[in-house]
């Protein structure tokens, strides 16, 4: 099951992904007479009965659809083909910071000249970074030194703090993928990483959630970006240093998770600061993260509005 937030007819709307056709979740719970989600947050307050009825409700509209009683149109309030609509990211505007892992791949701590953790190192990013599939990546001249990291998002779908990692799976709700843009000057001059990390556009997210129920090792993925078509980063998640059970596990002690929360779980080797010379990102440049049972993330640089 696929969840996106998608602007349909200039409106954040909830929307289910089956295919190449995007199902406007409120839209076709209005059509046939059901109560739906109103948003992605509205589905994880239903609990754990609520991806059953997300999935049925999606289930009636393909039949509709296979029997052409619904058609896929551009201007079709309940159905459209996927072009039809822009993606924003799944949760356009988490409530807290983004949690993000540092240095979760080991090869790629060596490649930045670090020592491998041995405990997870958290920062953040800020909220207003958060952009979508095919939003573009702004260029800022605060900085020169454009890099990338893509990661396995985990979407946390339950309020809880303490955590143990037996049951740190129970608050998961789903994963999506995310594209760490980084200003490495700033990061380097501000002797910590959350400035680097959160200028505007910095934090790439979606296309969509994919719920945990279809995939259930997410330390079995294949996990990789390209830049204008070439490979930078190919790896998986089974080589990370701390596993997700253990990332909530830490974070959540003492400190409560919520519905909503975006925990970023690290990045592998292939950044543009691990090359001789440096590969850094620049305007024009197409960046595609991809993960295994999720999808491509794309995003363009551009250069700042004069």
């Amino acid at each position: 099951m696929r969840l996106a937030t998608v602007l349909w007819d200039r409106r954040p709307t909830l929307a289910a992904i089956v295919g190449e056709t995007a199902l406007n979740l409120p839209a076709c719970a209005a059509a046939l007479r059901r109560v739906g989600p109103r948003d992605m947050l509205d589905v994880m307050a239903g609990g754990a009965s609520a991806p059953r009825g997300v999935r049925a409700l999606c289930a009636e509209a393909g039949r509709r659809l296979a029997k052409g009683r619904w058609r896929s149109a551009v201007r079709d309030p309940r159905v459209r083909p996927i072009d039809g609509v822009r993606f924003l990211a799944p949760i356009p505007r988490p409530m807290k910071n983004v949690f993000c892992m540092g240095r979760n791949y080991a090869e790629h701590a060596r490649e930045q000249q670090a020592e491998v953790p041995e405990v997870p190192v958290f920062f953040t990013k800020a909220p207003t970074c958060v952009i979508g599939h095919e939003a573009p990546v702004i260029f800022h001249p605060v900085t020169k030194n454009l890099d990338y990291e893509v990661e396995l998002a985990v979407v946390i779908g339950r309020r809880g703090i303490n955590i143990p990692r037996g049951k740190a799976y129970d608050f998961v709700f789903g994963y999506t993928i995310l594209i760490d843009v980084t200003a490495r000057d700033l990061q380097k001059k501000h002797l910590q990483w959350f400035k680097g990390k959160s200028l505007d556009t910095f934090c790439p997210m979606g296309p969509w959630i994919v719920h945990k129920s279809v995939i259930p090792d997410p330390h079995k993925l294949q996990i990789g970006l390209r830049v204008n078509g070439e490979v930078r980063q190919s790896a998986n998640t089974s080589i990370m240093v701390f596993k997700i059970p253990e990332l909530i596990e830490v974070l959540s002690a003492g400190m409560t998770l919520e519905p909503g929360d975006i925990l970023a779980t690290g990045t592998p080797s292939g950044v543009a600061a691990g090359f001789d010379p440096p590969k850094w990102l620049q305007v024009g440049d197409v960046i595609e993260a991809e993960i295994e049972g999720i999808g491509v993330l794309r995003n363009r640089v551009v250069a700042p509005r004069s």
